[in-house]
């Protein structure tokens, strides 16, 4: 076959190269999210009593050490990356909550009792005390500064409808107050009831 080099056809091994890397691409995320749900279980099973080890967790995985450090530099990177997994999921959810309301103060209180949720699940609960104490303490609330930064972002288009001067500051100590209250129902195995939610949701609209 002869080539017309005025219009050359595509190069077959960038074609090629590309699609290796594409599937290589997509079994390394396998990888990591085998590995973060094996984490996740271990965790939430060993609780506060002891920490799950990285042959642990590869071994619950079904993968290698290799496969674990290919990914995570340390055991604390992967406690940092269960703890981002877990935000954007909660993220996640509080949008298709808030997304229910058309009224902005429908939708704080809708954030307001997702967040909260967090420490009323028993099983949640006991899953995030779990990961935050591989971490750090449950009690420290700089442990979770970052998450509730992520999670206030929700907060902003609803208080700016309110008519907030600066919604975006206010968004962000709603958030700290609301998550930071959460983390301490988490470090004393507590549950928030109806009467502090209303509260707290009368709070953030005040």
């Amino acid at each position: 076959m002869i080539l017309n080099v005025q219009n050359p056809v595509p190069d077959l091994a960038e074609t090629i190269a590309q699609r290796s890397l594409a599937d290589r691409g997509a079994a390394y995320a396998a990888e990591v999210r085998r590995l973060l749900d094996a984490g996740l279980e271990l965790m939430r099973q060993a609780g506060t009593d002891s920490r799950p080890r990285v042959a642990d967790i590869v071994a619950a995985a079904g993968l290698s050490n290799d496969a674990f450090y290919r990914h995570f530099p340390s055991k604390d990177a992967f406690v940092a990356a269960l703890l981002e997994d877990g935000t954007q999921r909660l993220r996640s959810y509080l949008a298709h909550q808030m997304g229910k309301e058309r009224d902005p103060a429908g939708q704080i209180r809708r954030w307001v009792e997702g967040v909260l949720s967090q420490a009323a699940d028993v099983e949640l609960a006991s899953s995030t005390k779990a990961v935050l104490w591989n971490g750090r303490s449950a009690t420290d609330h700089l442990a979770l500064a970052g998450p509730s930064t992520l999670l206030a972002t929700l907060l902003e288009e609803p208080l700016a409808a309110l008519g907030r001067e600066d919604p975006a500051l206010d968004a962000a100590l709603v958030g700290h107050a609301v998550v930071g209250r959460m983390s301490e129902h988490l470090s004393h195995g507590t549950r928030p009831n109806r009467a502090e939610t209303e509260r707290i949701v009368a709070f953030c609209l005040s």
